[in-house]
């Protein structure tokens, strides 16, 4: 059978202090490269970031978000070196999808840590801490939280609360005001949920909170050069691959306080005939709910497929 292969992008929670080690120890000189370009637009030390991160700076968003655009971009890179296998498909999971942006040429690299680095300030500046949250509701369908965050949202006074990554069957996540998101747990664990709980994130990412925010944003987009993407780029905020800048900049901002459709995204991969997707960055999140969600689709790391040299 014919590989049809996609690769998707992880996105904040995937981040870990010395995530590069591995390949710091087999390609070296890519690694440097990348992270030394990094420094030099970002001004700090990239790669002491992410191998020790000695200020604790790394679970700050504003850091986060740039590290990981950093070492995915580090994984694809080698991926170009080690394979002539080229993916059909792109997506990203939130930040992950400017990762993806990057890898296709959209934009360069540079532009990228930029973007990432404003969208990251925006996005920890939108909301003073603790008066934002995040909750993963677990057994519940869609409609069901829906309809908790709308009874929540009566039942408390800064009531914005939303379903803000739909990450697959059963799995969705909630963002909004503490105490709403705090009231839709309390509902949840009434309704049955398997589990209802809050996340350790001090951003509450994908909902209203992130409006202003992301008008605010809306201009540094547009000051990019935007190109056409040499591989299509499955938005999370439309399910659509963008070619063009004006369609690429608004799915970023609406991206922002609208919900990930992940599960839809990974059923267009399916439509499409996807065989294999391969999560390019660290961790292995994305290959749980890819596996959840089409369990015909092969799923791996980057380091497996690499290791295994499906390539």
């Amino acid at each position: 059978m014919t590989t049809k292969l996609a690769f998707v992008f992880p996105g904040q929670g995937s981040q870990s202090v010395g995530m590069l080690d591995n390949f710091s120890a087999e390609y070296p000189s890519i690694v440097k490269e990348v992270c030394d370009e990094a420094s030099n637009v970002l001004g700090y030390d990239m790669a002491e970031l992410i191998a020790k991160d000695p200020q604790q700076k790394l679970g700050q968003t504003a850091y986060t978000q740039p590290a990981l655009l950093t070492s995915s971009f580090i994984a694809w890179q080698i991926w170009q070196k080690e394979s002539n296998i080229q993916p059909e498909l792109l997506a990203g999971h939130s930040l992950g999808e400017y990762t993806a942006l990057v890898c296709a040429k959209a934009l360069s690299f540079s532009e990228g840590l930029r973007l990432v680095a404003k969208r990251g300030e925006l996005m920890q500046t939108a909301v003073p801490v603790g008066t934002g949250a995040m909750a993963a509701i677990l057994g519940l369908e869609l409609q069901q939280v829906n309809d908790l965050c709308t009874q929540a949202a009566l039942m408390t006074e800064n009531g914005v609360v939303q379903a803000a990554n739909l990450n697959a069957p059963g799995q969705i996540v909630i963002a909004g005001a503490t105490a709403a998101v705090e009231k839709v747990i309390e509902l949840a664990k009434d309704k049955g949920a398997k589990r209802a709980i809050m996340l350790p994130v001090s951003v509450p990412s994908h909902c209203e909170l992130m409006h202003n925010a992301a008008e605010e944003f809306f201009a540094d987009l547009q000051k990019v050069r935007w190109l056409k993407p040499e591989v299509a780029v499955i938005h999370n905020y439309d399910v659509v691959a963008h070619l063009d800048a004006t369609g690429i900049c608004t799915a970023l901002q609406k991206q922002l306080y609208s919900p990930v459709r992940w599960i839809e995204t990974i059923e267009y991969f399916a439509m499409q005939g996807i065989t294999e997707i391969i999560e390019c960055g660290p961790g292995k999140v994305l290959c749980g709910l890819n596996k959840r969600i089409a369990p015909d689709i092969a799923a791996h790391s980057i380091t497996e497929s690499l290791g295994a040299k499906v390539c």
